[in-house]
């Protein structure tokens, strides 16, 4: 989605014709809407059927479109439970894949997660069964599965961008949401992500807002802390070496400006930027294009990007200088107990099996 697009959704654009299109984006909302109602009537009426997969489902989504920080959570989670020696199987859509095997989100995974299994399928229902029947997974975890309503989850979590946590107050296209905020009644805890980038109050405004529709839900919050610089293929080297150097940064992703507001945050002066649309293939003449432009730029030290575009990208050069990616983990910051509860009973659950 392009920076003006989100500068119209959002009301920075004033300009008559932002006006308009902002006007004819909500007529347009109106259709998406009634759809979307009457398709959760469904499955709430039970009209439509719920599937169960024989293992535990974990389900990791979010109200909006765009990068609200999900990738972060999943490992988190997948790492957790190895830990405590259950099979984890992750199950997700795979947008964005074309014709290819795997979408940069699940090559990002399988580089992060070598040990956990990734299926992408439009049906999310027959991913899970593969991954039950075939790999003996003990536990799914369906990423991106919150409007998935087909498959049977055991926990439903709702992430929270807190740097955008409502879409603009509007559902797509006229905002950002998938769906009615409203709809957070169907959640069983929220995590708020990149709440080192806001302040109290708004981090008060948000919990207020989902207290208003899930008085009861845990809302936790969390951090994605950068953890260092991976240069293709395994090369690591500590995030301070970021700090005081001039960076050029690439991304395709649903949140830019979070990003590279990260960069920021590790002392790196970012000089000049590339926001190329989220799930972007990089085509050869992508690659060249941004060759050229790296190229162009004067007295750049690196150039920097996420891990989700470096496994797209494929090298450690991009116009003669350095490329490497940002590497995130998620730090939970508070409160742990309820998060850390839930996630013992399914282990439990799953052992007592």
């Amino acid at each position: 989605m392009s920076l003006d697009y989100r500068s119209i959704m959002s009301g920075r654009r004033r300009d008559p014709l932002a006006a308009v299109l902002r006007a004819a984006l909500r007529l347009a909302s109106v259709p998406y809407s009634v759809a979307v109602a009457a398709r959760n009537r469904r499955y709430e009426s039970g009209k439509a059927e719920v599937h169960r997969c024989g293992a535990r489902v974990i389900s990791v989504g979010n109200l909006t479109t765009g990068g609200t920080g999900k990738t972060p959570i999943v490992c988190f989670l997948a790492s957790w439970f190895r830990q405590h020696g259950i099979r984890v199987a992750i199950v997700s859509r795979g947008y964005g894949r074309g014709d290819a095997d795997a979408n940069d989100e699940a090559m990002e995974l399988h580089a992060r997660l070598p040990d956990v299994p990734h299926v992408q399928d439009p049906d999310r229902v027959e991913a899970a069964r593969i991954a039950v029947e075939e790999l003996e997974s003990q536990l799914i975890l369906m990423d991106d599965g919150f409007q998935h309503r087909r498959l049977h989850r055991d926990l439903n979590i709702v992430v929270i961008d807190a740097t955008c946590p409502f879409g603009f107050g509007y559902v797509l296209p006229r905002g950002l949401l998938r769906e009615p905020v409203r709809n957070l009644r169907r959640a069983d805890i929220v995590i708020l992500s990149r709440c080192d980038a806001v302040d109290d109050a708004a981090l008060s405004g948000i919990e207020s807002t989902v207290r208003r529709y899930a008085d009861s839900i845990p809302i936790i919050h969390s951090i994605h802390a950068p953890s260092g610089l991976l240069e293709f293929p395994d090369r690591s080297f500590s995030i301070d070496t970021l700090r005081s150097q001039r960076v050029a940064v690439v991304s395709a992703i649903g949140n830019p400006d979070a990003f590279e507001s990260t960069v920021r945050d590790c002392g790196a002066e970012v000089i000049a930027s590339q926001r190329l649309p989220d799930h972007d293939e990089y085509s050869p003449n992508t690659v060249l294009s941004l060759r050229t432009w790296a190229e162009s730029l004067d007295q750049v030290d690196r150039v920097v990007c996420t891990h989700k575009d470096l496994v797209k990208l494929q090298t450690d050069r991009m116009g003669g200088r350095p490329l490497a990616a940002v590497t995130i983990e998620l730090q939970i910051t508070s409160p742990t107990e309820s998060l850390e509860q839930m996630l013992m009973q399914i282990a439990d659950s799953i052992s007592t099996a």
